[in-house]
């Protein structure tokens, strides 16, 4: 009972995740009611409140469920890995609201009164370990450092993609992701790896 009780509590939580998720996509933090999520998620207030504090706490939830809507799609590792989780990204911006709510919020929470950097630094030290890993494996360059690498890349891709937004509503963000790549690549990368990384969309290849 105790185990049906926590997997239906679990449940409603990603329900309301999803919920507030795709409201801030559609309308912002200041756009988005509480009771606009609540009949999204067909759930009572007492349930929000017993997962979520706050307005605030859902944003910041949202903010933070970024990489697990990207990291369960891949299987590479190292430089190849790091690559993968910028061009699934940047396919998924187009078609995961949670995604898109998160970058949203992650960029726009100032104008709501919120400076909560946990969702970038999180990008950061996930990139950073990436790196780590193509530095073990001899994959970078000797002058690279693997963390002033990943903090470059989130803030490359944080700034590509506010402009794709702006230039064309994301659009062309993968393609931009993968120019992004091909002029930073040769700086940090070996010639042997820079040989090996694949740039083609990771659902595409055999």
């Amino acid at each position: 009972m105790a185990r049906q009780m926590q997997e239906r509590a679990l449940r409603t939580r990603e329900v309301l995740l999803r919920a507030a998720a795709e409201e801030f996509d559609a309308s912002g933090f200041a756009g988005t009611g509480i009771n606009k999520i609540l009949r999204r998620a067909g759930v009572t207030a007492g349930a929000l409140y017993f997962h979520f504090e706050s307005k605030e706490g859902l944003a910041k939830a949202v903010m933070q469920a970024q990489p697990q809507t990207i990291e369960p799609h891949l299987d590479s590792r190292g430089l190849q890995r790091l690559v993968d989780i910028t061009l699934v990204w940047s396919r998924r911006l187009l078609e995961d609201p949670l995604l898109r709510a998160g970058v949203r919020l992650s960029v726009e929470q100032g104008s709501f009164g919120m400076q909560d950097a946990t969702a970038f630094l999180e990008w950061r030290n996930i990139m950073e370990e990436c790196l780590r890993d193509a530095l073990d494996d001899g994959e970078l360059l000797p002058a690279v450092d693997p963390a002033w690498v990943a903090e470059f890349v989130v803030s490359a891709c944080t700034g590509v993609q506010l402009y794709a937004q702006l230039v064309n509503g994301r659009a062309d963000l993968p393609e931009r992701t993968v120019e992004m790549w091909r002029l930073l690549l040769p700086g940090i990368a070996t010639p042997g790896a820079l040989t090996r990384i694949d740039l083609t969309p990771v659902h595409s290849r055999s």
